[in-house]
């Protein structure tokens, strides 16, 4: 039918395939930007995976005598060692994504490292009747006074508790009451009267 020669009938099919056209063409231009936003994001993701792999790599790095320190003082035994010092990696991995540098970073290492062993102590302890520790590693197999002196100093260290022992371990490494408070959780003063009471405790053991 023609209304003043424009034919009506027509064209309106020809306008529904036109609209469909645009709605398909607009269709596909958002799938396409859908799939570059989700490779954008894929590979933001693993860019920030590598980072914090190389920055978790530099801490182990710049820790890793902090952490053979505190596995050395809970155990003698090389396999242990190298377990502990595992599993040490895998809380501190664990917690490194999280880690917001509310602490000073040597800090959060000792609290984890030291937690880690206590942890492990305390379920070998539940698991079997744990004999004494002992440090008298390869390191101190000398026999001169000096070496005597560091032996029995480390041999009446380790009767001590677990969290006792934590705490002089931190003192002999000269650090200060806040520090030592900040990995146990506890106060300065609380540290100083728990180190009072165990200087005391290692004065009264007798060698043997």
């Amino acid at each position: 039918m023609t209304y003043f020669g424009i034919i009506t009938k027509k064209t309106a099919p020809e306008h529904r395939q036109g609209g469909q056209n645009f709605i398909f063409l607009a269709s596909a231009c958002n799938k396409n930007t859908i799939s570059a936003s989700k490779e954008v994001k894929q590979q933001t993701k693993k860019k920030t995976k590598m980072n914090q792999e190389q920055e978790f790599s530099e801490l182990v790095h710049r820790h890793k005598s902090t952490i053979y320190t505190v596995c050395y003082m809970f155990s003698k035994d090389n396999d242990e060692v190298q377990d502990l010092f595992q599993d040490i990696l895998a809380n501190l991995w664990t917690g490194f994504g999280s880690f917001r540098g509310e602490s000073q970073q040597k800090t959060w290492v000792w609290r984890v490292a030291l937690n880690t062993c206590i942890s492990v102590e305390r379920k070998k302890k539940r698991r079997q009747q744990a004999g004494q520790l002992s440090m008298d590693i390869d390191l101190y197999a000398d026999d001169d006074n000096d070496t005597l002196q560091v032996q029995a100093l480390h041999k009446r260290i380790n009767s001590l508790g677990l969290v006792d022992r934590a705490i002089i371990l931190l003192w002999l490494e000269d650090m200060s009451y806040d520090e030592i408070g900040a990995i146990m959780g506890i106060t300065s003063k609380h540290v100083g009267v728990k180190l009072f009471r165990i200087k005391e405790r290692l004065k009264q053991i007798k060698d043997k």
